[in-house]
């Protein structure tokens, strides 16, 4: 299904009834990435899943793309499908906070939006990662990114560099690899949000803020910051987990188990 925002078509899959609920996937993902999250939540909801812009069978992201453009994609759908009920997953938890300041959301689960927070950048990646895209170098900017969001921290670039190069050759890894560039859109997401995280002392939805033991701590530490500020909020840390638990790659059932108590 689709709806138009801003002249480009933004395509998302619809399964399973009852209440309403948008999930909003994160970098280097499209609605294929929560298959596993919403067919979950599908026997006690109506779950939409849409192709954030320039990801998927969405349609392409115009030049000077950031969180505007997302928050009206984001306000497409809400007006199209009548759902007032929001899961956003890293930059797709930014795009869902910073809405809910201005679209009828009524309930906001959010799983480590990666705002800038304290003295963490968490887009300090992005200059390296566009000069090793301009030279053809897609394994080098896969790894600048993985390791620049918190992952394989420890880990050395030489070693890494060949793997990424290999698995990004095959199967799912050549569909990761058309979605590298795509993170360029996810940082000037994060980079349009910039700003004192009291901003979001005005989001009237109750909140749900999720995260994992295992994640980064700097995404902790944005949790631990919006906590005492959103009016309505309360938090989960799961167990045994990291940032990507609800894609179908890590533990969608768990993150699901919490949303399904949540929007219930």
């Amino acid at each position: 299904m689709k709806a138009m925002a801003a002249r480009t078509d933004i395509r998302w899959r619809a399964l399973g009834g009852g209440s309403k609920v948008v999930l909003l996937h994160g970098g280097m993902q499209t609605s294929a990435n929560f298959t596993k999250l919403a067919q979950a939540l599908a026997p006690d909801f109506t779950v939409y899943v849409p192709d954030r812009r320039g990801r998927g069978l969405s349609g392409p992201a115009a030049p000077g793309h950031g969180l505007r453009a997302e928050i009206d994609d984001l306000a497409a759908l809400l007006d199209e499908t009548g759902a007032r009920n929001v899961f956003g997953l890293s930059s797709g938890a930014v795009i869902a906070l910073r809405a809910a300041m201005e679209l009828p959301i009524d309930r906001l689960a959010l799983y480590e939006p990666p705002l800038k927070h304290g003295d963490h950048d968490p887009v300090a990646w992005l200059p390296r990662f566009e000069k090793e895209l301009s030279r053809g170098r897609r394994a080098a900017a896969f790894v600048t990114v993985v390791k620049g969001t918190g992952d394989f921290r420890y880990a050395p670039r030489a070693a890494l560099i060949p793997m990424a190069g290999l698995a990004l050759r095959a199967g799912e890894g050549r569909r990761i690899g058309d979605l590298i560039p795509t993170m360029r859109l996810d940082a000037a997401v994060v980079e349009d949000a910039a700003g004192p995280l009291s901003t979001y002392a005005g989001v009237a939805a109750e909140t749900l803020l999720l995260g994992g033991e295992r994640s980064p701590a700097y995404l902790k530490g944005v949790l631990n910051g919006l906590e005492p500020i959103l009016p309505r909020v309360r938090r989960v840390t799961l167990t045994g987990v990291g940032h990507v638990a609800a894609d179908n790659s890590g533990r969608p059932g768990l993150v699901a188990a919490e949303l399904r108590k949540f929007f219930r």
